[in-house]
């Protein structure tokens, strides 16, 4: 090296240190996290497994139903191709770590036709060649940019595992509506049907002269409105189903199967245990892992950015044989080295490596907001399933009573003791009270499966099939 290309390049890394200099330090994305729930914790806050969790409501149905979506919703297809896609940009960034080499042929025939005095001989002229080039990592660029496309794959392999995670829950939820729905259905047909046996003895009595028009009147509107309400809630049934189709792969005709093979009550977990620890629960789950390693990439991208503020040095040669039935053979090379010194690009470098930490601030602060995200979601699930557990017995209390409080007045009405409105008030509140239990056990059930997807689905990096290597999905890993 001349003692001028020494001196720029000194010129050039002084500038290049003067650079980064300016630059700020990147802060390491950590999150205060409580040291135990605030919330009351279900079955004490013991811990086990939940990768089993699906296989404890013991309803076929429902599992038939979460490995059909898991098979054929397209979601979980776009991730596997996000998948395969970070993978080939991985594959791309490793290769920029190896020389490249070319390799060209060619053979060319030529002469020249006339007369004697102006012909030329044809010969034939072929070549062939190696063209070789290589860039030295002096800084590091390539091999940050390859250690940031690697944590890019893992985190498209977590968000796979988030999307099945996410998928069976929205299933779970569906089919959890849909079996609620369908109680609500049947409690509305039997009111009905009883609201209808009331017309009809009235109508008797009307005809007789024991009763007035206007308790006839009476009894045929809530006989009305009780039909108009049955006939929303099978419409709100038949949309659940709508949904369910679609999450599952659009086959509405296998899902209707699978339902009516399904037991009608509503599908409950045996039995739920939980971390007492957020940070435990958090480990479990696969959206702020990947909200982690995309931190990591991005400080592999700050990396990656700032070393291209330092020279580069790369290495080119080619080698080539050519052969001329004319001239004979010649064997041409070059080879030597080339260093690029960034002098002045009008501060794009800088502005590369400031629009990477900007990168890196945002990747932090998701990761913030992630995980307080998730401790909110926890805790929220925890008290409401907390709720839901302690209205259960009041509403079946309530349910029960407003039950034979009803069938008192019925007994008086039919003895001509009370009116027709007094009985009518106290159907209402009979069936009222059925219904919010109906509704609170569907919500308990739709909590704790909140709760599920709140702590990861019993995620665990080990279980399960990646994509690339099987498609089977076992049902204890859903």
């Amino acid at each position: 090296m001349t003692k001028t290309s020494a001196a720029l390049v000194s010129i050039g890394i002084g500038l290049c240190l003067s650079g980064c200099a300016a630059f700020p330090e990147l802060r390491p994305a950590d999150v205060r996290l409580p040291d135990t729930w605030h919330a009351t914790r279900p079955h004490d806050g013991s811990t086990s497994e939940l990768v089993t969790w699906w296989g404890t409501f013991n309803d076929p149905s429902l599992i038939a139903l979460i490995r059909l979506a898991q098979d054929e919703n397209p979601t979980v297809a776009s991730a596997v191709a996000d998948i395969e896609r970070a993978r080939a940009t991985l594959a791309s960034e490793q290769a920029n770590l190896f020389p490249v080499l070319d390799g060209s042929a060619s053979a060319t025939r030529s002469g020249t036709d006339g007369s004697s005095s102006n012909r030329v001989a044809a010969g034939t002229l072929s070549s062939g060649g190696l063209d070789a080039s290589w860039e030295v990592d002096l800084f590091g660029k390539v091999r940050q940019k390859t250690e940031a496309a690697g944590l890019r794959v893992d985190q498209r392999v977590d968000d796979w595992y988030d999307t099945r995670v996410s998928l069976a829950a929205e299933v779970a939820d569906y089919y959890v509506q849909y079996r609620a729905c369908r109680q609500l259905e049947n409690a509305y047909s039997v009111e009905l049907t009883s609201q209808r046996e009331t017309i009809r003895a009235t109508e008797t009595a009307a005809a007789s002269g024991l009763t007035s028009s206007a308790d006839l009147a009476l009894a045929r509107a809530s006989a009305a409105s009780s039909s108009s309400t049955l006939t929303a809630q099978r419409t709100e049934c038949n949309v659940l189903i709508i949904s369910l189709a679609q999450v599952t792969g659009g086959d509405e005709a296998a899902v209707r199967r699978l339902l009516a093979q399904g037991k009608p009550g509503l599908p409950a977990p045996k039995s739920f245990q939980i971390t007492a620890v957020p940070a435990e629960a958090l480990r479990q789950r696969p959206d702020i892992n990947a909200l982690e390693l995309e931190v990591a990439a991005a400080v592999a991208d700050v990396g990656a950015a700032k070393a291209d503020l330092y020279p580069s040095l790369s290495l080119a040669g080619s080698v080539t044989i050519s052969s001329s039935t004319l001239t004979g053979a010649a064997l041409p090379w070059s080879f030597g080295p080339a260093l690029t010194i960034p002098l002045f690009d009008g501060g794009a470098r800088r502005a590369t490596v400031m629009g990477a930490i900007a990168d890196y601030d945002t990747a932090a602060a998701n990761y913030k907001s992630g995980v307080l995200s998730a401790v909110a979601e926890v805790e929220t699930a925890l008290v409401r399933i907390d709720s839901t557990r302690r209205r259960i017995s009041d509403a079946s209390s309530a349910a029960r009573n407003y039950r034979t409080y009803f069938n008192a007045i019925d007994t008086n009405w039919r003895a001509g003791g009370v009116s027709l409105l007094d009985r009518e008030e106290a159907r209402r509140a009979a069936q009222s009270s059925e219904i919010s239990l109906i509704e609170i056990r569907r919500d308990a059930v739709r909590y704790w499966i909140a709760l599920y997807k709140a702590l990861g689905g019993g995620w665990d990096a080990g279980a399960g099939s990646p994509p690339g290597h099987s498609s089977t999905i076992q049902g204890n890993q859903l």
